[in-house]
Formats: C-alpha cells, structure tokens, sequence
C-alpha cells in the first residue's frame, strides 16, 4: 500500500475513525488497533513476508529481557550478539547473499577459475533495513542501560510494525518512540490540522515534484549514450530532486499522518540541498540513519577520538556502510566513497562542524560566499547521485564520460508528455518555495494556510493525475 495510493485514502480515514471515535477509552486498544492496521498495511504489500516482521519483534522482545536479567556481563553479551547476529544475518540472507555469491564468482573468473555461484531467488522483504535497525537500537540501548526492556508487548510490537514509518523509516528509537505509546493520547485539533498540512506536502514533493523529475531522469539514465552534455546534467539534477521529493515527500507523510494519531516521529529532513558543505549536508540528509550510523556505529568505534589515522578509518567506514545499507550493489558502496572523499578534507582541517549555525541572508560579500558554497555542494552532491542511479560502475563511467567530454549544450527533444522547459520553472518555483520554508516549523502552515492548502491541492490536482511513477525509492531498501 503506498502513500499516494487510492487504497491508502481510504484505509488512513478508517483508522483515524475507529482510533478516535470507537476504540478511545484507553490506550492499549487504541495500540492494538494500530497493531492491526500495521500489519493489515504491511501485508498489502506481501502477507508472507509478515512472518519476518513477527519474528524480528519477537526475537528482539525477549533478547532485551534476556539481556537486561543477565547474571553477569557475559551472559549479556551472548544474548546481545546473537541478537544481533540473527538480525544481520536475515537483512544479509535476502538484500545480500547474491551481491556477495555474484562478486566472488566474479573474482574467481578473474583469476582464472570456473565458478558457478548458488544464487537464490529471493524477493527482497519491502521495510526489512528499516524495521531491522529499530530492534537493532533498542537491544542496543538495552545492554548499555539506557533504558529499561518493554516487558508490554503490545506496546513494543507497536514500535517495531508502526505502520507510517514501517516500510520506509525515519528510523526511530525506542528512547523517543516508546514513552508516547504507553500513554493514553488525547485528540488534539492542532496537531491533527498540522498533520494534514504536512501529508498534503509531503504529497505535492512526491506526486508533483519527484514524479515529474523521475519521468526526465529515467528517460535520460536509460538512454545515456544517446544523450548530450546539458541533457545528461540535467538527468542528475532532475534525479537530485527526484530522490529528495521521493522521500523527504514520504517523510513528511509519514510524519503528518503519525500526528494525527497523537505521536511525534523525528525529522528525517531539513533542508538538505541548501547545505554549505558536505558535513552539513549529512546533518540534514535522512537524519535518523546518519544519527543512527553515529551513535551506534561510529561512536562505539571511537567516533573523533583518537589519532588522524582512526578519524579518517571510522569515517570511510560510516561512508561505506551507508552506502552498502541502500543496496547491494558497487554503486551504492562507491557512492558512500565518493562521500567519504568529499568530508575527508572538512575532517582533517577541523571544518566538518563549522556549519552548524542557521544562516540569514543579506546583501553583501558573505550571503555572496554562502550562496556559492550551497551551489558547489549542490553540485558534487549531485555528481555522487549519478552512481546511485546508475545500474554499474561502467554505466556510472560512461555517463559521467559523456557528460564531461560530448560538449553539446543545445536541449533535446523527449518523446514524453511533459516538457523539459516546463519542467525546470517548476523546480525553480519549488526551490523558491523551500528557500522560503527553511526557517519554518510547518511548510504551509500559518498566515494564508487555506489559500496555501488550496494552491497546493489544485497543484495535485493539476500534474498529479499524470503521475506514472507511483512507487517510493526507498521502499527498494
């Protein structure tokens, strides 16, 4: 079931009904409901793959009591690892084990070997990156004492399968997500109100914004060879805001359809493309994973401490882990490459927290120096996109080959429906737009909310009835 689909118009208003008005004298029917509704939601999806979901909640449930009643130091670190170990060795059997049997052949060929790799036809489980690192953070918390095990286990089902970040995050923590599902929630109008402005948002950067780009990008990355230099520019920036719209879009729905159920979920964007450096940009890229990697991965391997030679190991190895978490593929782990070259030079000059502090703009020498650094970081983040879109580093290559060497800057004809022109007022308009929300709480919220609701709902309307690109990017993952 996707979010900008007619089956989830409906389904999202019945639940709100029975949550509110049938199922409100307390909150564990309320938790109960949205359990079922979770599951009913994943299973739209592929019934089958519901047992991995029940399997994950459970295992994790009772690892993190096992491991919080442990005698000794020893028995929680058995429990903790195997926990571990079966999660991670699940993600690995079906997002991995072919990647991984199909570069082994690969290298054997390459040393002369006959090898002919096992490779099983496995349907990758939509969601398991995500509900797997929500277990992973909770044992995790659980042996460092962070918090104490959920000993309900309808409450902690309900933070594993919560169905608006199910299948495509934020990734929460069980820190933030855990105490709101233990109380009792009152309907609250204004949060309800925000909520809506918030999917109907996140609804225009995913149908309006991502699908209009993906109909460019996937014309231009299918048909690189064929394509000049402006064209092929065009096709990473059109996926740079293919893949922002796509899933910031999904982010902002997810976030809004959770308040109107009384529940906070964490920013997962803030403006990201407005960054004046790579640093800055991973502070407002996806925040839950990049906090996530940070404070279960790169800290515990001793994060900035250390000398130069550690700093520079743990980074390459967040990098590459990020990348090789979206995909088994090369071109996710040298996109995660690319990245970590781009923070290297910010991380031995000291740089990487210069840009912490929001900015405002005035007419002088420095909004002049801020404006340029964003377009810089636009534009490298836009060159490392190419080989996440790309199906191969030989396809990566010889795009960026082309891109680089053809020098043909006149526009080129697309047999599709809308136009390249049209196409580019439109993300101009959108930039202008977020440029104006950044420093705002709510993106359409406040003074002339109705006539911005409005204007956006006539947007849907207008160039969302043309949306031939329905799935959400990071459902893949």
């Amino acid at each position: 079931m996707f979010f900008n689909s007619f089956h989830f118009a409906v389904f999202l208003p019945i639940v709100f009904a029975l949550y509110w008005f049938v199922l409100n004298k307390n909150k564990s029917t309320q938790n109960a409901l949205i359990i079922a509704a979770s599951y009913y939601f994943y299973s739209c999806w592929d019934w089958r793959f519901l047992f991995l979901l029940v399997f994950s909640t459970l295992l994790d449930y009772f690892s993190a009591i096992k491991i919080e009643e442990g005698k000794n130091q020893t028995s929680r670190k058995i429990w903790l690892w195997l926990c571990i170990s079966i999660n991670i060795g699940f993600l690995g059997v079906f997002k991995y084990y072919n990647f991984f049997a199909d570069s082994f052949a690969d290298l054997a060929r390459s040393f002369g070997f006959e090898a002919s790799p096992i490779v099983l036809k496995l349907i990758l489980p939509v969601g398991i990156s995500f509900y797997t690192f929500h277990g992973l953070s909770y044992i995790i918390d659980i042996y460092y004492k962070r918090i104490q095990s959920e000993r309900n286990f309808v409450d902690y089902s309900l933070f594993v399968s919560y169905f608006p970040l199910l299948v495509a995050g934020p990734i929460e923590r069980a820190t933030h997500l855990l105490p709101q599902l233990k109380i009792k929630r009152e309907f609250n109008f204004e949060k309800a109100k925000e909520g809506v402005y918030q999917i109907i948002w996140g609804l225009v950067k995913k149908v309006v914004i991502a699908d209009s780009c993906a109909v460019y990008a996937n014309a231009i990355f299918d048909n690189y060879e064929t394509m000049n230099s402006l064209s092929l520019m065009l096709g990473a920036v059109y996926f740079a805001f293919q893949i922002y719209g796509d899933f910031s879009g999904y982010s902002d729905i997810a976030l809004g359809t959770s308040k109107l159920f009384g529940i906070d979920l964490l920013k997962n964007f803030s403006y990201p493309y407005f960054s004046r450096d790579i640093a800055e940009f991973w502070r407002k890229w996806h925040i839950s994973l990049s906090s996530w990697f940070r404070d279960y991965l790169y800290i515990p391997l001793g994060g900035s401490n250390g000398n130069t030679w550690f700093r520079v190991r743990n980074t390459f190895i967040i990098f590459l882990v990020s990348g090789f978490w979206h995909g088994a593929n090369w071109t996710f782990i040298a996109w995660g490459l690319i990245n970590a070259l781009y923070f290297l030079p910010l991380l031995l000059l000291k740089r990487n927290r210069k840009n912490v502090d929001e900015f405002t703009m005035k007419f002088d020498w420095n909004s002049v120096h801020i404006v340029f650094n964003i377009l810089i970081t636009f534009a490298i983040t836009c060159f490392a996109w190419i080989f996440f879109r790309s199906k191969s580093i030989q396809d990566a290559y010889v795009y960026i080959n082309r891109m680089l060497t053809n020098l043909h800057f006149n526009t080129e004809y697309f047999k599709i429906e809308r136009y390249n022109y049209e196409l580019l007022y439109l993300l101009l308009f959108f930039i202008v737009i977020e440029w104006n929300n950044r420093t705002k709480i709510e993106p359409i919220s406040g003074k002339y909310s109705s006539l911005k609701i409005g204007l956006c709902v006539a947007v849907l309307l207008a160039l969302g009835v043309y949306s031939d690109y329905k799935e959400f990017i990071y459902f893949q993952f």
